[in-house]
C-alpha cells in the first residue's frame, strides 16, 4: 500500500528529550516539499536544529504555531499527495491524535543506559534496536574528545530501525569509569574492543567522530575482522594538524562564557549551542579526576598541539569499505585531511558545516550512514 498522507511529528533528539519548541516553519501550507528538505526549526534544551521532510508531498496543514511547545511524537503538520481530499486529511489527523494519546505512556519511556565490565572498570553503553526482527550487523558509535554518547542524539535512533546500535562512553567520559592507568589512543581502542566482547559483538559497522575516528582506525588496523565498515566524521588520525588552541581552551574553561565560546567553535552556526549543552559539559568537566584525565589524554593524542598518530595507510589497506564525512568549515581538524583519499574511500564534504556534521546536517549524514551500512551488508552476503 502506498502512503498518501505523511505525518510531520516532533522528533526525539536524544533519549532524555520529552518535548521541543517549534521556532519557525520554513515552508507554508500549499508548498511542495521534497524528501530531505528543511521544513521546521526546532529547539530543545540542549540544541537547536532543523527537521527535514521524510517524504514528498504538499504541506496541507500546520497543527502547531511558531514558538509553541509539543511533546515527542506529537503531530506538528501533515503533508499529502496532491489528490488527497481535505476530508481525508481531517480523518487522518483525528485518527493520529487518538493513536498518539493511547500510545503516549509507551512513547514517553526512554531506554536506560547500562554498564559493561572491562578490565579495570566499566563502560557506559546505550543500546537501541534490540527488538528488531531483522538480522543485521550491529553498529557502534564512538564519540570524540570530551564528548559522550549524547553526541549521537540525532543519529542513534535513526540507524536503529533495522539493526542493533550501541553508543559507548569512552573511559573518563560520560557515565564510564575513570581508568586505573593513564589513557592513550591505543588503550582506548583496546577498551572499546573489550566492551564489545562483553556485549557479544564480534563484527560491527563503526561510526566514529573526531578522536573516535583514530580509535576506529586502530581497530581496523589491529582487529580487521571486527570491522564491517568505517564511517568517519571529521576524524582524527588522517593528518597531523589540529586546533591545539581549541583543545587548551576547552580544557581550561571553568565558567559558562568560556565553555560557550569553546563549544561554539565546533559548529559553523554557533547559535546551535544551547545553554543546557554548555551546562552539561561544565558539569562533566567538574567531575572528580576528569580534568586531569582529559589533559593526560590530550597530551598523548595531541602532543605539542599536533596529532601523534596519522593512520592514512589504514584506509589504503582496509578490507572494509570506508566513508569519510567532513564539514568544510571544520575549525578543529581541517577537512583537507581527506584530500587524495577519494580513490579508496567515499569522501563527502559538506559546505557551511563545521566539526559536528552529524548534528549540523543530521538528516543527510544519517542517510549516508544507513546507505553505507546496507551496502556493506549486501556485499558480505554475496
Amino acid at each position: 500500500m502506498i502512503t498518501r498522507i505523511h505525518a510531520i511529528t516532533m522528533p526525539r533528539w536524544g533519549m532524555t528529550m520529552t518535548e521541543g519548541q517549534v521556532v519557525k516553519w520554513l515552508v507554508e501550507v500549499g508548498d511542495t516539499v521534497a524528501p530531505g528538505q528543511e521544513i521546521l526549526e526546532i529547539e530543545t534544551e540542549k540544541i537547536a536544529n532543523v527537521l527535514e521532510s521524510s517524504a514528498a508531498g504538499v504541506l496541507r496543514k500546520k497543527l502547531i504555531a511558531e514558538q509553541a511547545t509539543a511533546g515527542v511524537g506529537s503531530l506538528l503538520g501533515v503533508a499529502a499527495d496532491h489528490e488527497v481530499s481535505d476530508g481525508e486529511i481531517e480523518e487522518f489527523i483525528a485518527g493520529f491524535q487518538v493513536r498518539h494519546t493511547a500510545a503516549g505512556a509507551v512513547e514517553a519511556e526512554a531506554p536506560a543506559a547500562r554498564t559493561v565490565t572491562v578490565p579495570g572498570g566499566h563502560i557506559n553503553v546505550m543500546t537501541l534496536g534490540e527488538g528488531s526482527s531483522i538480522p543485521a550487523v550491529p553498529a557502534v558509535l564512538i564519540h570524540g574528545f570530551g564528548g559522550d554518547l549524547n553526541s549521537w542524539l540525532f543519529t542513534q535512533a535513526e540507524l536503529a530501525g533495522g539493526r542493533v546500535v550501541h553508543a559507548l562512553d569512552l573511559p573518563a567520559h560520560g557515565g564510564s569509569s575513570m581508568p586505573s592507568a593513564p589513557m592513550s589512543l591505543e588503550s582506548l581502542a583496546i577498551t572499546v574492543r573489550q566492551a564489545l566482547e562483553s556485549l557479544g559483538t564480534v563484527r560491527a559497522h563503526f561510526v566514529a567522530h573526531s578522536l573516535g575516528g583514530v580509535i576506529a582506525l586502530l581497530l581496523a588496523r589491529d582487529t580487521p575482522a571486527l570491522v564491517a565498515s568505517l564511517s568517519l566524521i571529521s576524524p582524527a588520525g588522517l593528518g597531523s594538524e589540529i586546533n591545539g588552541q581549541y583543545i587548551e581552551e576547552f580544557l581550561s574553561a571553568q565558567r559558562r562564557p568560556q565553555m560557550s565560546k569553546s563549544l561554539s567553535a565546533l559548529f559553523a552556526d554557533p547559535s546551535l549551542v544551547r545553554r543546557e549543552m554548555v551546562d552539561d559539559v561544565l558539569r562533566f568537566m567538574r567531575g572528580d579526576g576528569v580534568p586531569a584525565a582529559l589533559r593526560s589524554l590530550a597530551g598523548d593524542a595531541f602532543p605539542g598541539g599536533r596529532q601523534r598518530l596519522v593512520l592514512r595507510e589504514v584506509i589504503a589497506s582496509a578490507a572494509a569499505p570506508v566513508q569519510i564525512i567532513w564539514g568544510e568549515e571544520d575549525a578543529i581538524i581541517p577537512s583537507t585531511h581527506s584530500k587524495d583519499l577519494a580513490a579508496r574511500a567515499a569522501v563527502r564534504l559538506l559546505p557551511n558545516v563545521g566539526h559536528m556534521a552529524h548534528l549540523e546536517k543530521a538528516g543527510l549524514v544519517n542517510e549516508w550512514l544507513a546507505q553505507a551500512m546496507m551496502a556493506a551488508d549486501s556485499s558480505e552476503k554475496r
